[in-house]
């Protein structure tokens, strides 16, 4: 083939790209790059919140999929409210359906319960599941990010702004989702108080819609689930712009960390220091002494019940004798009274 034919056909292919892109990818809204080396900043807390090491742990960021870790936080409190159930079903639209990025291809029509789909979004980072849920919850993505935003107050997540239910980029016309290496660690915390949120951020592995001849196959984009012992969540989060973001706990014993990583440029250099980072912190925990055990409450001592002194058979007869006494004794000091005053002759 000649160059020049060889550049047509490269043009060519370019254009057919473009032209078949998904359409939220189509136009992106033009954003400052906040990725940096080894990250745009990180902090580490204990399970209690005690912070154990921070650096530059309020620079903004983008935390990308991160965002759906807010998500899971708002549909398990609304199931404690008794709003919906996690066996509720949730009919796809086309809305939901027509999602880029990372996904489970979901088609319009298709029915799912609230619990298949949250598995697809935290472990597939799904964004059509995402939004199938924001829909289920508040009737549109805008309320759900409403909502986002309520519950980033609440939790004392100042510098944090949610623009979307996913983490996608923003497109031309909006404005991406700002969060904190901070903030976000706040967001952990309030998951990692709910039992029930640790078997989404845990799996590694799951299929979706199990029953059909070819299941969709979920994989976790956690690989520390795989490589460090005691990890059990939580959420990675990427695109270009962004870079690399994760923010990710683990327990051994009775110590749990939890380390959030935002903004690096290379997903091996996030990867290796969350995992310095979970290890400092468990050590560091490790070495402390143990609590002393609690005191017990200082209480007045009960005076003891003692049963009265038991009769003795005798004592009536006892009794009697000494008032007999005491009435002679009575006497004797009478008769002598008498005697002192009686008249007195000379003789």
């Amino acid at each position: 083939m000649k160059p020049t034919r060889r550049l047509y056909a490269l043009v060519g292919a370019v254009l057919t790209l473009l032209m078949f892109r998904h359409p939220a990818e189509a136009q992106r809204a033009r954003i400052e790059s906040r990725a940096a080396d080894p990250y745009q900043g990180a902090i580490l807390l204990a399970a209690d919140g005690e912070v154990l090491f921070e650096d530059k742990a309020d620079a903004p960021g983008y935390p990308a999929s991160m965002v759906k870790m807010m998500n899971l936080l708002l549909i398990l409190e609304g199931i404690d409210r008794g709003a919906w159930k996690l066996q509720d079903p949730i009919v796809i639209t086309a809305e939901s359906a027509g999602m880029g990025g990372s996904q489970v291809f979901l088609k319009e029509g298709e029915m799912f319960p609230i619990e298949e789909l949250l598995y697809a979004m935290m472990i597939q980072s799904a964004n059509d599941a995402a939004v199938a849920l924001a829909l289920k919850v508040a009737g549109t993505r805008e309320g759900f990010v409403e909502l986002m935003n309520r519950r980033a107050a609440e939790l004392g997540m100042r510098s944090t702004r949610f623009h979307s239910v996913h983490g996608l980029p923003p497109a031309e016309g909006q404005e991406p989702d700002v969060s904190t290496p901070r903030d976000m660690a706040r967001l952990c915390l309030a998951l990692l108080r709910r039992p029930d949120a640790l078997p989404f951020t845990s799996t590694i592995k799951r299929p979706f819609r199990p029953d059909a001849p070819e299941p969709f196959i979920m994989e976790t984009h956690n690989r520390l689930l795989k490589t460090f012992e005691g990890c059990d969540g939580l959420k990675t989060g990427y695109f270009k712009l962004g870079g690399y973001s994760m923010a990710v706990t683990a327990r051994r014993g009775d110590a749990r960390v939890i380390a959030v990583i935002l903004g690096s440029l290379k997903r091996e250099v996030r990867d290796a220091r969350a995992s310095e980072l979970l290890s400092q912190g468990l050590a560091d925990l490790a070495r402390r002494p143990p609590p002393p055990p609690p005191r017990p409450a200082v209480t007045a001592a009960a005076e003891p019940i003692t049963a009265p002194p038991e009769e003795d058979e005798a004592a009536p007869a006892g009794r009697a004798w000494k008032w007999g006494l005491a009435g002679l004794a009575v006497l004797a000091v009478a008769a002598l009274a008498i005697w002192s005053r009686r008249p007195r002759f000379n003789r």
